[in-house]
């Protein structure tokens, strides 16, 4: 059986640190119970100009990873379509329900997707709005961009679960992967070759090294604290002011 090590860390944008803000990011990683095998991921990322965007992240990181342990709890192979978009409806009730509440509007709870479910034989991503998903290929041993950030109209804008009509864009890949890695648009900047339109290999091989030595199945603690404080160091922070969310998972 397939086994999953991985690393993940969010860190506050030094912008919030500045204001006194709480950080807008959110993360929840597992393995599948009865299914070792099946991994989870999701990152999202609450909107800057949003008053809860950060309990709307939490919410939706919460709910779709409740949906997916219970989807594999049951069910070998992974959610087809229709089933994934029950997942965000139910995320994005759960914020509505949030919202009214507190007399709030939904989009005071803006958030960004990436749900990442993956055996290693056969990935499937969710995603709304910014940040990306990239796996490294076992056959050509080339990263490649399993999802890319989408942009809004304007400067600094993207798309979240909480619009009226959210862009979802559900990708599949059925080829084996080595790796696994997914981020906040924190990190665009250092991990994603625009111009190109294309993962920047050397910082994943960079930050994966460390992973594919652990000899840790599952999460490996010690990894993740480092992993933090890469993400809080002076030279990530130099490139972003943003918060700052990176999941590195090793398939073996």
């Amino acid at each position: 059986m397939s086994k999953w090590t991985w690393a993940a860390a969010s860190s506050k944008g030094t912008s919030h640190a500045q204001d006194g803000s709480r950080r807008q990011d959110a993360i929840a990683c597992c393995t599948a119970a009865p299914d070792p095998s099946q991994f989870i991921g999701v990152l999202c990322d609450g909107a800057g100009s949003a008053s809860r965007g950060g309990e709307g992240a939490s919410l939706v990181a919460r709910v779709m990873t409740i949906q997916a342990r219970k989807h594999f709890a049951t069910c070998t192979t992974g959610p087809d379509d229709e089933t994934l978009l029950t997942w965000i409806d139910e995320a994005r009730e759960t914020i509505y329900y949030a919202a009214s509440k507190r007399q709030l509007a939904p989009r005071d709870f803006a958030t960004t997707l990436i749900c990442v479910l993956s055996n290693g034989f056969g990935t499937t991503i969710a995603h709304i709005g910014d940040g990306c998903a990239v796996a490294r290929d076992v056959e050509s041993g080339e990263w490649q961009a399993l999802t890319w950030p989408a942009h809004g109209e304007y400067a600094s804008t993207t798309y979240f679960v909480t619009d009226e009509q959210p862009r979802i864009s559900i990708q599949r890949r059925n080829a084996e992967i080595s790796a696994l890695v997914a981020f906040t648009d924190g990190m665009e900047r250092l991990a994603l070759d625009f111009a190109a339109v294309r993962p920047h290999a050397p910082f994943f091989e960079g930050v994966l090294g460390p992973v594919l030595q652990s000899s840790v199945i599952g999460r490996d603690a010690k990894l993740s604290h480092q992993l933090a404080r890469y993400l809080d160091s002076p030279a990530v922070n130099a490139r972003t002011d943003d918060d700052k969310t990176l999941l590195v998972a090793a398939h073996r």
